[in-house]
Order: C-alpha cells, then sequence, then structure tokens
C-alpha cells in the first residue's frame, strides 16, 4: 500500500476531492472483484441493494442456480400494463494478469488524464453504472414514463451465461418482466462514431476426435490419429484463411460480417515414443448471421469424414440464433433508440457483434435487443491489460443513456398493446 505522502497517492487523493460522485459510485464497484474463477458475487449484489434503497427502486432476487443470482431493480412506469424496457449488464468479469498491468486492476486507478484503469472499466461494470446514473438523474428531475424500466444484473455473462442469463430466460420471474426492448453492452469506438450492434455471431465450440493405429514411435505406422488430425485442422484453418481475406478484400465488411476460425486446444498422446490411438483438437467458431447454419455443419462434417475413418466432432457450444435486431426508421424501438442520437449531432455506426454475449438469449426468446456501449475515441480494450475508460467518456455515457432510456420508455402504445 501505498504512504499517505506518497507523491502518488497525495495526487489521487487531490483528484477525489473533485470527483464527480458518479464517478466515484463507478470506481467503489470497480473495486469489488467479481473476478473469475471466484467471483464476490455478494459484494456486487450488496452494492446494487444499496443502490436500489438510495433510488427508491424495487429489488428482487433470483437465484437460477446455486450461488448464481440474477438481481433485478425496477423503476415502474405510469402504464405497467405496457411492454417494458430492459437494461441488462453482467457483474462479472474476466481474470487479470496483475504483472502485466501498470496499475492495481482492482484499485480503481485514476491518473492525472482521468483515465480509471481496473478489469471491467469497458466490460461492462461502466455500462452497469451509467444506467444507474442515468436514473438517478431522472428520478431527481422528476420524471415519469409510461414503461417500466427493469435493470437486469447477471452473473457468469464471461463463461457462457449457461448458469445465468441462460437459466433466467426460461423461469417465469422473465416472463414476468413483460420485455417490449432490451439494451445490453456493445464495444468501444476509436473514432468518433458510436458502434452500435443489431445482431451477433453464433459461437460454435467443436472438439473433433481422431481415432489411429497406435505404435512404436520408431516405426512408419499407417492410418494414425496425426495424420488425420493433421487433414481436420489444414481444412478448418484454409476455410480460416479464406474468411480472412475476404474481410481484409472486400470494404465495407467488419468482423462480424465473416466467420472466424480458431484452434484453441490440441489434446492426446500418452508418452515422448508411443504413436498414441487418439488425438484431439478443438476449434472456437464464431459464424456470421448470413451463414445457412445447416449447411455449414454439413461442410464440418465433410471435412471430418475426408480426413479418414474414425474421426467424430462433438458441440461443446452450438448456437442456432441468427435473429438481429431491425435497425429500420420504420421500427418503433429503433427509432426511439437512434432519435436522441440525431438530436445529439451523433453518429451511430451499426454492426454484427463479432463474440457473444447474453444478449443473444434476448433475441433467441423473441424480444428485439440492441448492444451498445456509449465509448467513442476509445480504443477497444475488453479482456486486455491496463483496461481503462476516460471519465470524460464515462460521464459522457450518462448523458447518453439518460436521453436514451427516456426516449425508449416514452414509447407510445404498440398496435400489439391496445
Amino acid at each position: 500500500m501505498l504512504p499517505e505522502t506518497c507523491p502518488q497517492k497525495l495526487e489521487e487523493q487531490n483528484l477525489n476531492l473533485q470527483e464527480n460522485p458518479a464517478t466515484t459510485c463507478f470506481r467503489d464497484y470497480l473495486r469489488i472483484r467479481t473476478d473469475h474463477p471466484q467471483p464476490d458475487y455478494d459484494g456486487a449484489i450488496h452494492f446494487l441493494e444499496r443502490i436500489a434503497q438510495e433510488l427508491g427502486l424495487a429489488c428482487q432476487k433470483v437465484e437460477v442456480y446455486p450461488g448464481r443470482v440474477i438481481t433485478i431493480l425496477t423503476w415502474e412506469g405510469t402504464n405497467p400494463r405496457l411492454r417494458s424496457i430492459v437494461l441488462n449488464s453482467h457483474t462479472d468479469v474476466v481474470p487479470v494478469f496483475e504483472e502485466c498491468w501498470s496499475h492495481d486492476p482492482f484499485a480503481a486507478y485514476k491518473d492525472a488524464h482521468g483515465n480509471i484503469y481496473a478489469r471491467g472499466a469497458q466490460d461492462m461494470k461502466c455500462v452497469t453504472i451509467q444506467y444507474i446514473e442515468a436514473i438517478r438523474r431522472l428520478k431527481a428531475a422528476g420524471k415519469r414514463f409510461p414503461r417500466t424500466i427493469h435493470l437486469t444484473l447477471v452473473p457468469d455473462e464471461e463463461i457462457g451465461g449457461c448458469n445465468g442469463m441462460e437459466l433466467f430466460v426460461k423461469r417465469p420471474e422473465f416472463q414476468n418482466l413483460n420485455i417490449g426492448f432490451a439494451l445490453d453492452e456493445g464495444l468501444a469506438n476509436p473514432t468518433d462514431n458510436f458502434t452500435v450492434f443489431y445482431g451477433e455471431r453464433c459461437p460454435w465450440w467443436i472438439t473433433v476426435t481422431c481415432e489411429g493405429n497406435p505404435g512404436h514411435g520408431s516405426r512408419f505406422i499407417e492410418n494414425t490419429a496425426a495424420e488425420k488430425l493433421n487433414r481436420v485442422i489444414t481444412s478448418f484453418l484454409d476455410f480460416r484463411k479464406k474468411e480472412k481475406e475476404r474481410l481484409n478484400s472486400m470494404p465495407g465488411l467488419t468482423l462480424g460480417d465473416v466467420t472466424t476460425v480458431n484452434l484453441t486446444k490440441v489434446n492426446g498422446g500418452v508418452s515422448y515414443n508411443v504413436i498414441p490411438s487418439e488425438l484431439t483438437v478443438t476449434f472456437d467458431l464464431r459464424i456470421s448471421p448470413t451463414v445457412d447454419l445447416e449447411v455449414f455443419e454439413e461442410q464440418v462434417k465433410s471435412w471430418c469424414q475426408a480426413a479418414g475413418e474414425g474421426v467424430t466432432y462433438k458441440f461443446h457450444q452450438k448456437c442456432m440464433n441468427k435473429k438481429v435486431t431491425s435497425t429500420d426508421e420504420s421500427d418503433p424501438w429503433w427509432k426511439a433508440f437512434s432519435e436522441p442520437f440525431r438530436e445529439m449531432n451523433l453518429t451511430l455506426q451499426p454492426e454484427i457483434f463479432p463474440a457473444a454475449t447474453d444478449i443473444r438469449f434476448f433475441r433467441a426468446a423473441g424480444f428485439p435487443a440492441i448492444g451498445f456501449s456509449p465509448m467513442n475515441k476509445t480504443p477497444i480494450l475488453l479482456h486486455d491489460h491496463d483496461e481503462f475508460l476516460s471519465e470524460e467518456v464515462f460521464l459522457r455515457g450518462i448523458d447518453i443513456y439518460s436521453c436514451v432510456i427516456a426516449s425508449l420508455a416514452s414509447v407510445s402504445p404498440l398496435p400489439a398493446e391496445a
């Protein structure tokens, strides 16, 4: 711990004397260690419960799996029969390699330029607090809206959401939210624009098992698992190369418009001098929503068949949902979301999200949903060392959410709600 007389400590104390209360709230949340593999979910829940009490929001906790709780903060609308607005965010963050950070990743250190360094600064504790501070501002101004607003704070997004949102959408508490439209996380944008995501690629995690003849490491054994593994890897990576070339050669394409393939695991073998009878290789595929998924699986099957007998594959994750949310100006939800940006002279950049977030569960359940984090002029640093967010960008995001939330919660009754 730095001594009180240390120049760095004194500098931080001076900055804190003039700090915006919203920034202080953000930094306090960042200091709660919700990193895997042992996230302090109880600490996060207590923090959120205290804020709910401060703001006069109803607070409900739903345990969807032992130790995995969904926290729901609710601001009831003047016409609660209308479909609600859901502001979703996850409470967990990915692990860190502390030796690679310039500052303690859980101290929420703010430098003289106003950059706040912490795991979760971009992904996505910033958004959680921006939601909260926007609602604090709207309530302080005496605003009320026809539609109910729910903040859903969920665990385990960073490890697939299997014991979080994936279970929650199957429960009656989720149905009782009476959802009309949902917001979730997006990505930073290094330019002046704000990226907004109307769809996501489908994550497939596939392990291919290759069986072959074993033998002594000194011989030329025929039909080995390694030869088949080589053919499988070549087929997957040849496809990867073609998709990469397509992305680089076609102006206008973004990462979300192509399919990425990455080899993430190779396993097998029992000894240095024994040819193994089985080897496995695992791939992480992120498939563009423009791809016919059934046809693509046939392609995977053909690669395995071409590698030889005894080659099989299994899925660890197989998302088949390709639903996207309308960005047409005739759509009332998109119009309500995008109109505040036009009024503020801000530019939206609609894209397909290149990875996967919990928002896919909303879309799969049939609800329109947009991924958005109000971070322009900011390098993309989620999951990276020295993840940071500028205080200026963070506070500007509260301004933006205040307008966006007010607009969405004021959407006139739709025909289905008459």
